[in-house]
């Protein structure tokens, strides 16, 4: 019991180091997003209007990710297909 008990310990010691170097090494980018994840979490920029879905569109949704498993994955993407990338 004694090993689970410093595993865990250790776990959660790594895991506030690594949250103290990722505020001080986080870009503008990063900052921006972990701000607007923290919006929705809390709940502060909500719609007044409550989204809702119908039971058939529930339904329909259930069914569309049913059916995409009916198709295998391949190996290998094509890499031309997608188009081009542009740097700017």
């Amino acid at each position: 019991m004694k090993p689970y008990k410093l595993c865990g310990a250790a776990c959660l010691l790594l895991s506030l180091a690594v949250q103290a170097v990722e505020q001080e090494m986080s870009s503008p980018y990063q900052r921006q997003t972990e701000k607007w994840l923290q919006l929705q979490v809390a709940g502060k920029q909500q719609s007044p209007t409550a989204q809702v879905a119908t039971p058939s569109e529930r339904e329909q949704s259930l069914q569309r990710w049913l059916d995409s498993y009916k198709y295998p994955i391949p190996e290998f993407f094509k890499q031309d297909a997608g188009g081009s990338l542009k740097s700017n």
